[in-house]
């Protein structure tokens, strides 16, 4: 367990504190598919990953919202008895952020694992979003700074004395998936895609390869091709 960077919880084990990083380009070659989650889907179910979560599941706050970073991840666990002092940690996770980087958080149902403070916190230390398995709560606070949520509930009711952060940068379960410090998060009003970090470059070589002969058949179509001959073009 490494040690605390800010000390907020003794008990919050530390993972690696800093993060593998990807070349830009793989950044920016997510980012310029059309149909962000659905081809990155598609790539996935190609590569025999399980990495997909419908927005029914995780909800976004900001339905105009696309992003595309790599995982920052908080494991919270609710506490037996509430406490007199906040048990949350996710400023732990903030403090280890680069810009761009995405909160991906562990939480529990019903029960705010993160709320404006913290939301601002992550928007002052550059991170884009945040994901979050579990509840949270301000979110039109999260949306007028400009700082996207993607969550399994909304709840007034706080963490602070409910909740415990166990691990900051561990890996995590989001909807049945495992997520790991680094991988690669993308998401927009149709849900979120995890990419694990070591197979990226080979997602997003089979997403751009589908991108590219979907452009080509929405073309043919544009172009007045007989249906009985667009069944036949390759996909």
């Amino acid at each position: 367990m490494a040690k605390s960077p800010l000390g907020k919880l003794k008990s919050t084990a530390i993972g690696m504190t800093e993060l593998p990083r990807f070349d830009a380009k793989m950044l920016v070659g997510f980012r310029a598919l059309e149909d962000l989650t659905g081809t990155t889907s598609d790539a996935l179910d190609e590569c025999g990953i399980a990495g997909a979560v419908p927005a029914s599941v995780l909800k976004p706050t900001d339905p105009g919202a696309r992003i595309v970073g790599q995982a920052l991840t908080v494991l919270n666990r609710k506490v037996s008895e509430p406490r007199k002092v906040s048990g949350l940690a996710d400023i732990e996770a903030h403090n280890l952020a680069e810009p761009g980087d995405v909160l991906v958080v562990q939480g529990v149902a019903g029960i705010s694992s993160m709320g404006g403070v913290s939301a601002s916190i992550g928007k002052r230390q550059g991170e884009i979003a945040a994901i979050v398995d579990g509840a949270v709560r301000d979110i039109d606070h999260s949306r007028r700074i400009g700082y996207p949520i993607w969550s399994a509930g909304v709840s007034p009711i706080t963490g602070k004395w409910r909740i415990e952060t166990m691990a900051v940068n561990h890996p995590v379960q989001i909807a049945g998936i495992e997520v790991k410090p680094g991988d690669l998060v993308i998401a927009d009003e149709c849900g979120v895609c995890f990419v694990p970090f070591a197979r990226a470059a080979e997602v997003l070589a089979v997403a751009q390869r589908m991108a590219a002969s979907e452009a080509q058949r929405l073309k043919k179509l544009d172009e007045g091709i007989p249906l009985a001959d667009f069944v036949k073009l390759p996909r």
